[in-house]
């Protein structure tokens, strides 16, 4: 999938300026302060860490809505948190909802906690409570977000510093996931809307395509932990610069998953780029862990994953010819 058309659509021409969203989040978190930890909060309570972790759906919510079925966001919701502990060595172990709208919907709110049920379930984690709250001057249709706790004895946790010569280990994602919708949900309906027929056998149409949840990767876990892991990436928005996140080398990813028939359906329909595919989206891997070079193939052998690059010396983040 090549498209190097520099007049295509991108994530900021759609809404989303990641550039502007990282400088604000760092002025937020520059008057707040708050524990350490890069995807989760962690805090020291003795012998253990707590580890927080705080996200929502995003615009994934709008295809949900004009396909009026709200059933797998709630698991995207689970996901979304329970994920970005498993990129710090925290064990998720609980989960707290916040439902806003603007007007109460028996239909809607069962539906939702239908996949809430469904994601924590396969986390193994507890569904603990939640808000809905009613806001009709604030809210147009819903939002879904929550918060997910977790905990990790302090040798459990990853040292979060990747080292070079460390195996890229990845994991492949089942697909968009609930990052970069903005982008893809313009692209989709650029020249068509979410109930078009979908090319292919695995949906019916480009929404249930969209709308295809969030792969949850808690299974992981103790494997990382066996094998040494230095640190992980979860990869949801800016995309593969998540791996710079893990300390700054180069990252050499030259047998990445293959990516799903939807991010080609992405880039088609809107003429995206290349670059600005790999620095929206997953683009097929989901998680990938730094680990050992001698404890990589171990790890390939006890899960799906299977080792996709390596870790040198450098900066930036270098993949399908493209140097992000």
């Amino acid at each position: 999938m090549t498209n190097d058309d520099s007049d295509g659509m991108t994530y900021a021409d759609a809404g989303v300026d990641i550039e502007a969203s990282e400088a604000a989040t760092a002025a937020l978190v520059a008057q707040v302060g708050g524990g350490s930890g890069d995807y989760a909060g962690l805090l020291d309570i003795g012998d253990r860490y707590l580890g927080l972790a705080t996200d929502g759906v995003g615009t994934k919510l709008l295809v949900a809505e004009a396909l009026d079925d709200y059933s797998t966001i709630g698991i995207d919701c689970i996901a979304m948190n329970a994920n970005d502990l498993v990129a710090a060595g925290v064990r998720p172990v609980a989960f707290v909802d916040y439902l806003a709208v603007d007007a109460p919907d028996e239909t809607f709110a069962e539906q939702v906690g239908r996949g809430l049920a469904a994601g924590a379930e396969e986390a193994d984690i507890e569904l603990v409570g939640g808000e809905t709250a009613v806001m009709p001057e604030v809210i147009n249709g819903l939002d879904l977000a929550g918060t997910c706790a977790g905990l990790a004895k302090k040798d459990a946790i990853f040292p979060g510093e990747t080292e070079e010569g460390d195996a890229l280990v990845g994991f492949p994602s089942s697909g968009i996931h609930s990052n970069g919708l903005t982008l893809a949900r313009k692209a989709a309906t650029a020249d068509g809307d979410y109930d078009d027929a979908w090319d292919g056998d695995d949906y019916d149409t480009v929404g249930e395509a969209l709308l295809e949840p969030t792969r949850l990767y808690t299974y992981l876990l103790d494997d990382l932990r066996a094998a040494g892991t230095n640190a992980a990436a979860h990869i949801t928005g800016g995309g593969w610069a998540n791996l710079e996140r893990m300390g700054e080398f180069r990252y050499v990813v030259d047998d990445a998953f293959d990516p799903q028939p939807v991010f080609g359906f992405v880039q088609e329909r809107g003429g995206v780029s290349d670059e600005e595919m790999h620095t929206t989206f997953n683009m097929g891997t989901g998680f990938v862990a730094a680990v050992p070079e001698e404890n990589a193939e171990a790890l390939v052998e006890t899960t799906d994953g299977r080792v996709i690059g390596r870790v040198e010396a450098g900066e930036g983040v270098s993949i399908r010819g493209l140097d992000l």
